[in-house]
């Protein structure tokens, strides 16, 4: 890739005391209609502390995941056969399928095997890993290629936790990027890389950081929402207590706005903005605030149709492609509106990868290397456009 940067930020989420979801259940449930869905919008503004959405209830007649405590399952089955709503129990426990995840464990050489040349961490590519491992990697991966990686931390989370950049490149600084980010949400961060496999990590699934809210027992923003291009002009909540809680001002948040000064820093040649999320399978494009489409959509539209063929045609992975709004619903104040709207850079797309509900948001980490190698054929459709452009 000549010629060519590549800009991974990763935003690792806020490290809370390990959670267990023990008799925790997963209910997929479909609104039938308006009168339904507006139950289920109640149900998600009013106990967003208890239930937690896994989908947003905006579309009648579009299946969704809502994740059930044990203590409040016959509530929620009460309210739901009383609403006429149909469900189904999707994961019935939430806490096994983590616990699946948790056992896997990266394998650490000693120092004897880094006086021999091998590498002190080894990653097997098929578990998750926890922020101090990942680091470590990168900074040993960015010492051994230094004339292809660096690294460098742009700040730190509300935490504390470090928000790190990587840059790979093998030429000057005056040549066209692509930004590349991931943690925004409860996300499988990926980062495609040039110089090495492909890397995937799990965060703890929750849309929101971790600053309290003044006035409110519930804590934090949906960093998705929080962003400066239409900020709070619907499809999103002035409710602290709400998943979708835009924070109460634009960048009111430490995360957002390491990330807006981040991408300003290099916006100017920049031409492709990226946000990897989790689930569903859409590559989506602007606007989130408007049904109206961007002046370059058909542009934005046949790169990501490009893209996604070839993703498809690793695994037969089936990808919906469209505007946010057009395909999923309104979101006012997320990153790639801004990244285009508010940085300039011509192209903006929110990825949300595999799967389309089965495991959600704890996809298996056996599906960590095909998720991959499928996300970065697509990657590299877009990589080689903007070399063109």
């Amino acid at each position: 890739m000549r010629k060519l940067f590549f800009f991974f930020l990763a935003t690792i989420s806020e490290s809370v005391a390990q959670k267990h979801y023990d008799g925790y259940q997963v209910f997929e449930v479909n609104a039938k209609d308006k009168v339904s869905l507006e139950v289920l919008a109640k149900l998600q503004n009013e106990k967003s502390d208890v239930y937690d959405f896994w989908t947003e209830p905006r579309i009648a007649n579009r299946p969704m995941d809502i994740m059930v405590p044990p203590a409040f399952t016959a509530n929620f089955v009460e309210l739901m056969q009383t609403s006429d709503i149909d469900y189904k129990v999707k994961i019935a426990d939430v806490e096994r399928m983590m616990e699946a995840k948790r056992k896997a464990k990266p394998v650490i050489h000693g120092e004897s095997g880094t006086r021999s040349g091998a590498p002190r961490v080894s990653l097997n590519w098929e578990s998750y890993f926890d922020l101090p491992v990942i680091e470590e990697f990168l900074a040993e991966l960015a010492t051994k290629h230094p004339n292809l990686m660096t690294t460098s931390v742009v700040g730190q989370s509300y935490e504390g936790n470090n928000m790190n950049l990587v840059k790979i490149s093998t030429v000057g600084s005056d040549k066209k990027a692509i930004f590349i980010d991931g943690g925004i949400l409860c996300l499988l961060l990926t980062l495609m890389a040039i110089v090495t496999p492909s890397l995937q990590m799990g965060t703890v699934c929750g849309r929101k950081n971790r600053r309290p809210n003044d006035g409110s027992a519930c804590i934090g923003t949906d960093m998705n929402r929080n962003f400066d291009f239409h900020w709070d002009e619907g499809g999103s909540s002035d409710l602290p207590c709400a998943e979708t809680y835009n924070g109460g001002a634009a960048f009111s948040e430490i995360e957002s706005r390491i990330i807006r000064d981040t991408i300003l820093g290099i916006a100017n040649q920049t031409m492709v903005y990226l946000t990897v999320h989790s689930y569903g399978q859409y590559w989506l494009t602007p606007w989130g605030y408007t049904a109206d489409l961007p002046a370059n959509y058909d542009q934005l539209y046949d790169l990501a149709v490009r893209a996604v063929d070839k993703l498809t045609a690793v695994y037969g992975t089936q990808y919906t492609i469209g505007s946010s709004t057009n395909v999923l619903y309104v979101n006012t104040g997320p990153s790639d509106d801004w990244a285009m709207g508010g940085a300039g850079i011509p192209y903006a797309y929110t990825l949300e990868l595999r799967d389309t509900g089965k495991y959600g948001f704890e996809l298996p980490a056996e599906q960590i290397i095909p998720n991959n190698l499928e996300t970065w054929e697509a990657i590299k459709v877009v990589a080689e456009d903007v070399m063109a452009m």
